[in-house]
């Protein structure tokens, strides 16, 4: 084989193994300006789009252990891969199919698996994992803020003390013996031996 098309088919082969998925695309009709744009939406998503012969993407699937995808790489194809989620890059392909009606989003592999058209839609649906740990945060989070709330709502700072129904708890003195009732000492103070110790003298 010629060495620069095992040149080719070696970078190709690289991007394949860096990437969970590769996505097949018809570009046919894109512009240069859209064709800029659409790359730099990629791009910004972690993926990467790249033109190359189809004979050559065939062989560098094979040498990666990828399924053969076959009859579908005809025509003016493009082929996206990227080193974040697919979710994200078959999003942009979508939402810029739905704004310039072009490219068409063929086929594609993700792990072993071979997509159609409409899975690869499908999956352009799926939020990404970032949206998804961000609302199970959120469902996990949300007993506990109100678990908290009604926390807040029962605890009166000023007073210090929890609310019962609207009612305080009394005071544990004043509760168990009345001042009124309470017996004087039955030895006079001046009877009382006051021992001096080390604790005594600081505290005088």
């Amino acid at each position: 084989m010629n060495p620069d098309k095992q040149i080719i088919i070696d970078s190709l082969l690289a991007r394949v193994n860096e990437s969970p998925y590769v996505i097949v695309i018809d570009y046919t009709g894109l512009t240069v300006p859209q064709f800029s744009e659409l790359r730099n939406r990629l791009s910004d998503n972690g993926a990467k789009c790249t033109v190359a012969k189809n004979s050559y993407m065939r062989k560098a699937l094979g040498e990666a252990g990828l399924p053969d995808l076959g009859a579908d790489l005809v025509g003016q194809t493009a082929f996206v891969t990227g080193n974040a989620e697919v979710f994200s890059a078959a999003k942009v392909l979508k939402n810029f199919e739905k704004e310039f009606k072009k490219p068409e989003m063929k086929i594609g592999i993700l792990g072993k698996s071979v997509l159609d058209s409409e899975k690869l839609k499908a999956i352009a649906d799926i939020p990404s994992r970032e949206a998804v740990l961000s609302q199970l945060l959120g469902l996990i989070n949300e007993p506990a803020t109100r678990i908290a709330r009604i926390l807040l709502e029962k605890f009166d700072p000023e007073r210090q003390h929890f609310k019962s129904g609207g009612s305080e708890e009394p005071s544990p003195v004043t509760a168990e013996v009345p001042a009124a009732e309470v017996p004087a000492a039955e030895v006079p103070a001046a009877e009382v031996p006051l021992e001096v110790t080390a604790e005594t003298t600081e505290t005088i």
